[in-house]
C-alpha cells in the first residue's frame, strides 16, 4: 500500500454496524453463555460436590457480569463482537472504552432491554441509547471484511441546512404518537366490543385467556414497531409537518 492509500484508509469514514449485525453479535454470545453454563452444570453433576458446584456457579455468575466489560475494555468486544466483524469505540479516544464505561453500558443495556437499540434509527450514527449515554460507537472492525448490509454511515442529513428544527421534529412526533395511542385505543376498543378481548380482561388482567393475550401482544407489537417507525422518520425530517427541505431551507 502505498503513503497515499493508506493516508486515505486512515481517513476514511467510520462504518457503523446496523441492528441487525449488533443483533447476530449478541445472539452469538448468548449462545456461547448457554454452552457455558451447561457445561458448568456437567462438572458440578459429575462430582456430586456440593462445595464444588456452588464455586462453579459463583464463578460462573462472576464470568456472567464481567464478559462484556472485561472484553469490550481490553479488546474492543466480546466474541459475539468479533465473529460478527464488531468493535465498541470511545467517542473521545477512538480506541477501545474504558472498563467503567463498559460496565455503564452493560447496566444502562441491562435496564433498557430492547428498547435502548429504539434510538439507533434516528441517532446520527446508529447509537443505542447505551452508546450515546457512555459516548461510544460500535463500528465495523475491519471493513474489508463487511458486506453494504452490514453497516451504515453516518447520518450527515441530520445538520443540513434544510432541517427542521429540533423543537419542530419532536413537536411532531409528539402529534404523530399522539394520533397513534388514539388509533391503537379505538381498536382496542373495538376489540372488546366484538368480543376478541374479553370483559373480563379489561376489569381483571389475571382473567385474561390465550386469545386475549394474544391479541394484546399484537396490539403492543403494532404500537411499538409504529412508534419506531415515528420516532426515526420524524427526528430525520421525513414526517409531513416536519419535512427536511431539499432546497436548503426549512419545510
Amino acid at each position: 500500500m502505498t503513503g497515499d492509500q493508506a493516508h486515505a484508509t486512515h481517513r476514511a469514514p467510520p462504518k457503523y454496524a446496523r441492528f441487525t449485525r449488533r443483533l447476530r453479535g449478541l445472539a452469538l454470545d448468548f449462545i456461547l453463555f448457554l454452552v457455558l453454563m451447561v457445561c458448568a452444570l456437567q462438572i458440578a453433576v459429575a462430582f456430586n460436590n456440593s462445595e464444588l458446584a456452588r464455586i462453579v456457579g459463583f464463578g460462573f455468575a462472576i464470568g456472567f457480569f464481567l464478559y462484556e466489560p472485561l472484553l469490550v475494555s481490553l479488546l474492543g468486544g466480546t466474541v459475539g463482537h468479533y465473529l460478527s466483524n464488531m468493535r465498541v469505540v470511545d467517542d473521545r479516544t477512538n480506541g477501545n472504552v474504558s472498563f467503567l464505561k463498559a460496565v455503564g453500558r452493560v447496566a444502562i443495556k441491562a435496564i433498557l432491554g430492547w428498547y435502548s437499540f429504539i434510538s439507533m434509527v434516528a441517532a446520527r450514527r446508529h447509537q443505542a441509547v447505551h452508546d450515546l449515554l457512555t459516548r461510544s460507537t460500535v463500528q465495523i472492525r475491519d471493513p474489508a471484511l463487511a458486506k453494504l448490509g452490514d453497516y451504515a454511515s453516518e447520518r450527515v442529513e441530520l445538520s443540513s441546512p434544510g432541517m427542521p428544527s429540533i423543537v419542530r421534529r419532536i413537536t411532531v412526533i409528539m402529534l404523530y404518537l399522539l394520533v397513534m395511542y388514539v388509533i391503537v385505543t379505538v381498536f382496542f376498543l373495538a376489540f372488546v366490543f366484538v368480543g376478541l378481548i374479553s370483559n373480563e380482561c379489561l376489569r381483571r388482567q389475571q382473567w385474561c385467556s390465550g386469545t386475549d393475550n394474544v391479541v394484546m401482544s399484537i396490539l403492543g407489537l403494532c404500537m411499538l414497531a409504529v412508534m419506531v417507525l415515528c420516532l426515526g422518520l420524524g427526528w430525520r425530517g421525513r414526517l409531513w409537518g416536519a419535512r427536511m427541505s431539499p432546497l436548503g431551507r426549512r419545510a
